[in-house]
């Protein structure tokens, strides 16, 4: 972030000096970033409404490609018998910046959760990838980033904005470039057994500065920490990633210029973004956007798994998993420290007899297909219960919250009243400023039915404690698996 501050302040000092050297050397960043398809699905899912404020939450997905595309990847890499092999994602965290800025979540899934990948399709040659059900990390492989931006979309009915996605020498380029980061270890440890199992990473007992290859082996240690799974990997990458934010925030790294402009280059080179996050100038406002959330204000979790059949792999957390989803499309913090809002209940502003509510089926999942008839059901709900100048809109889209949207807070009395006649809880009003009408947008999680199927108490904003919450202020040591230390 502050890199990216500082990297633009050179660029003006050098199109002040010269218009031309500045401009070249723009475009050579721009050069270093390679560029692919935000979304290789068909999902009708649309972006947050903004809040009262104007202001839109922002969601980028991270992703960790395992690729050996390169003799460079493959010695970082090993496993010299996948070069040929397309890569997987195999670390994969949606950030998540609250609409005003003041808090950000990050929440990790382990790499061999299975999920249903929805239909991608391939821009480079057109090849049509059908759904299926599989590992999340192989998403990857169905046409690129895009298709895993796809099935987080699908996953957790949360809009994504953007992804980066970084691959093994790219991680070690910008560890060196940042000088290091500090992590520690309850114990001894040397992540390798005789049958090959491990990351090559070796410490002792207590705090270490790591960097360039070692760097890569911390984030990629499973053999040697907590329960050697992915679970435990989560967590240690999620101590780095709360590390380096610290070390960035200081500024003890970033103060030579020269170091600045290593990591400037280090980082154009090492990432894959969307085209919508394409440019140095765009890379630029994305973190002053990320700067001003303050380090106690930023949790990092994994998704709340279960183990599926034979303990081959992970599922989402019955409850838990949607509860944390929720969380995020509703922009609520993952820390529990949103200022609560009075709990007033304005008044209609006319009765509902004469009151235009409109009615639309945001039900069209691609995984699930949309369930047809629902608008004109709901419609007909709201007629029963009095509003008879209830209509239905026939464009579907996709949601997965159920929700009333009303036209500024001078009518939130008007959303709450119709919440309230579906027996909604007072969280699914919501305003807008892109409608004129009181507008229901009935979700994926009310598809059959007059009755609205969930709980009607609203949620209580807390995340599960299965979600293993990390404080971005939170300094910790690993826990060491006994089997894997010296």
């Amino acid at each position: 972030m502050r890199v990216l501050r500082w990297t633009a302040l050179t660029l003006a000092v050098l199109v002040l000096g010269g218009a031309g050297a500045g401009y070249f050397y723009y475009e050579h960043l721009n050069g270093n970033l390679k560029k692919e398809d935000l979304d290789l699905g068909d999902s009708k899912l649309g972006r947050p409404e903004p809040n009262a404020a104007g202001q839109t939450p922002l969601n980028i997905l991270l992703i960790g490609s395992d690729g050996r595309n390169t003799a460079e990847n493959v010695k970082l890499g090993g496993a010299k018998r996948d070069a040929d092999r397309k890569p997987l994602a195999d670390v994969q965290m949606l950030v998540h910046v609250s609409a005003d800025r003041s808090n950000m979540s990050v929440v990790s899934i382990p790499r061999d959760t299975r999920v249903t990948i929805p239909r991608c399709t391939d821009p480079d040659d057109g090849t049509v990838y059908p759904k299926t059900v599989g590992p999340i990390n192989e998403s990857l492989q169905y046409g690129g980033p895009g298709c895993t931006v796809a099935t987080w979309k699908e996953l957790t009915g949360v809009y994504i904005d953007h992804f980066m996605m970084i691959d093994f020498s790219g991680v070690v380029s910008i560890a060196d470039a940042i000088g290091g980061v500090p992590v520690c270890v309850n114990n001894n440890v040397y992540s390798h057994d005789s049958e090959g199992h491990g990351s090559g990473l070796k410490l002792t007992k207590g705090t270490h500065n790591v960097k360039g290859v070692q760097a890569l082996q911390w984030l990629r240690t499973r053999y040697g920490f907590e329960d050697n799974t992915d679970i435990g990997r989560a967590k240690a990458q999620h101590m780095y990633m709360t590390s380096m934010i610290r070390q960035l925030k200081s500024g003890t790294k970033l103060s030579d210029p020269g170091k600045l402009m290593d990591l400037t280059e280090a980082a154009t080179k090492a990432l894959t973004v969307d085209h919508g996050l394409g440019s140095p100038k765009k890379l630029y406002d994305l973190g002053n956007d990320l700067k001003r959330v303050p380090t106690k204000r930023t949790t990092m979790i994994t998704m709340p798994w279960v183990y599926g059949a034979g303990e081959k792999y992970v599922l989402p957390k019955p409850g838990d998993a949607e509860q944390t989803f929720s969380l995020l499309r509703n922009d609520i913090s993952l820390d529990g420290k949103d200022k609560k809002k009075p709990d007033a209940t304005p008044k209609p502003t006319a009765p509902k007899d004469q009151l235009p509510v409109v009615v639309q089926n945001g039900t069209a999942s691609t995984v699930l297909g949309p369930a047809s008839g629902r608008a004109s059901e709901i419609t007909s709900e709201l007629v029963r219960l009095g509003y008879a100048k209830a209509t239905a809109n026939s464009v579907l889209i996709s949601q997965a919250d159920t929700t009333v949207l009303y036209p500024g807070e001078d009518r939130q009395g008007d959303g709450l009243a119709v919440a309230k006649a579906l027996k909604l809880p007072k969280s699914a009003a919501k305003s807008s400023t892109s409608i004129q009408e009181i507008t229901v947008v009935v979700g994926n999680d009310w598809r059959e039915g007059t009755t609205y199927p969930k709980a009607t108490t609203d949620d209580d904003g807390k995340t599960p404690e299965s979600a293993d919450a990390l404080n971005g202020e939170e300094k910790g040591c690993m826990k060491v698996n006994q089997g894997y230390s010296f």
